[in-house]
């Protein structure tokens, strides 16, 4: 059975999800955004077989979010080195982090991030870059883009109309009128 491919759904998570869904994909761009570049190094990580890394390898190469770069011709052997696009998937690895050690660590924290000056231990939050706060309900929501097509308006319009009337009622005390 061949599962349904999200690439061409209009919502950016769900092709997101098409590039990284995969479980051993995030846990290879966690590997190789911390420095593990090589076959036998991610493997050794991962305890992943063999077949299996190369197709999740080939399918980050054709994603964009690792590069395939060839360090020695004999025998021949090829590095994996995150792109901008995998770089910019650093965040959501260090949200999982976050959020794992919060919610299904209850033996503690087995990796935390660390601020390399100071040495101390960092939460990471997601903040506006405008006001410096956290991206946070309920300031803040989704709504539709201006790429929506009509499936995306009418859902987050749903959404909206189902908010309790108390929301809907301080956002036109507050002029906007509009859902977070």
């Amino acid at each position: 059975m061949q599962r349904k491919s999200f690439g061409t759904m209009q919502c950016p998570i769900a092709r997101s999800l098409e590039r990284v869904g995969e479980w051993w994909s995030i846990l290879i761009l966690r590997d190789a955004l911390h420095g593990l570049t090589r076959f036998d190094q991610l493997q050794e990580s991962l305890g992943i077989a063999p077949n299996m890394l190369t197709r999740r390898l080939n399918a980050l190469v054709e994603a964009g979010l690792l590069e395939r770069r060839r360090y020695s011709e004999h025998p021949p052997r090829d590095e994996y080195l995150p792109t901008e696009r995998g770089r910019d998937f650093r965040p959501v690895v260090l949200s999982l982090l976050a959020w794992g050690n919060r919610h299904f660590a209850p033996e503690g924290a087995s990796v935390v991030l660390v601020n390399r000056r100071t040495g101390g231990t960092v939460d990471p939050i997601l903040a506006d870059p405008a006001t410096g706060q956290p991206v946070d309900e309920p300031d803040y929501g989704l709504a539709p883009g201006p790429a929506a097509n009509d499936r995306v308006l009418h859902k987050y319009q749903a959404v909206a109309e189902a908010r309790p009337a108390k929301s809907r009622r301080a956002r036109r005390r507050s002029g906007t009128g509009r859902p977070p």
